[in-house]
């Protein structure tokens, strides 16, 4: 019996590099199946600079054909739920259906300055984010919704025209609690976790099938993710060292080292070492993984991108 088929995409993740269009043609001629980005309104006070998930991944599915385009993530409960319903299905059709809507509610330390700034109280994020996927699934399939809820009130509205795909873009929930994955068991069509160590992916989807499963919920089409934070080279030290210097040291502790973390959450080596890698979170039930390419400039990072594709996605892909 044949096994899963793993798909492998790709997340600009390089600071102050805005060319989206050239980003995604490159992932699409070098057999990456999707491209992904994250965001924010404000990162920080003085901010980084960011831009908004939708209209890059517009941009990006104009500059190609059959690459799939995702949201990775929106932070969801920033929004009105009419207003990103919209922009969803606006971007779903221009893309031809190539849309997959990745969400979350921004865990990170020091993420309260952006909902200060669009006036949410950032500890209603997640019942906020469990309120609006319901209306958005109905704004998204029906007419004349109305809706009276603990945090949004509205009648009689009709989007118009509906998202491509049918019922709607296949929802990613991404998330690091126990919330999360109930949120994506409940409500998602793809559980997307960041920052896991394999022992946590397993467990992670193992808990993800048991919450669906006391629900009733059938996971048939389930997307089983990974935002992974990857680093390659043919000097497997060399990749090594990146994942230390941006992640390993952002999130030492006392307890683990930078080197332990960078090990545990990271793929990093030679193309033989993410080889191994990559098969240890197939192991642990990941079928698709988006690479974040450690790198700070984007000459590093497409070098990445092509040894990558070159030395590792053939190994798993027919």
């Amino acid at each position: 019996m044949a096994g899963p088929k793993i798909t492998f995409g790709v997340n600009l993740s390089v600071d102050d590099y805005w060319d989206v269009p050239e980003f995604a043609r490159r992932a699409e001629g070098l057999g990456y199946g999707r491209v992904t980005m994250g965001e924010h309104i404000m990162d920080g006070n003085p901010p980084r600079p960011t831009l908004l998930n939708l209209p890059a991944m517009a941009a990006a599915a104009g500059a190609t054909r059959n690459l799939r385009v995702m949201t990775g993530i929106v932070i969801a409960p920033l929004y009105h739920p009419v207003t990103l319903a919209k922009m969803v299905a606006s971007v779903d059709q221009v893309s031809g259906g190539r849309l997959d809507f990745g969400i979350g509610i921004s865990g990170q330390r020091g993420t309260k300055i952006e909902f200060d700034a669009v006036g949410v109280d950032v500890h209603t994020r997640g019942k906020r984010t469990d309120e609006m996927l319901r209306v958005m699934q109905r704004l998204w399939t029906e007419e004349h919704v109305d809706h009276h809820g603990r945090f949004f009130d509205f009648e009689d509205v009709t989007l118009l025209p509906q998202p491509a795909q049918k019922p709607y873009p296949p929802i990613w929930v991404s998330g690091r609690s126990d919330a999360a994955m109930r949120r994506a068991a409940l409500l998602g069509d793809g559980w997307y976790p960041y920052l896991f160590t394999v022992r946590r992916i397993k467990a992670s989807n193992e808990m993800v099938r048991q919450i669906a499963a006391e629900a009733g919920r059938d996971l048939t089409g389930f997307r089983w993710g990974l935002n992974q934070p990857t680093a390659i080279s043919a000097d497997a030290s060399e990749a090594k060292a990146l994942a230390v210097s941006n992640v390993g040291e952002r999130y030492v502790t006392a307890e683990r080292s930078a080197e332990d973390l960078a090990q545990a959450l990271c793929i990093a080596g030679n193309a033989e070492d993410c080889i191994k890698a990559v098969e240890d979170r197939i192991a642990a039930g990941v079928e698709h993984i988006n690479l974040g390419f450690l790198a700070s400039q984007p000459d590093s990072f497409f070098h990445q991108m092509e040894m990558f594709a070159a030395h590792v996605m053939p190994r798993f892909q027919s």
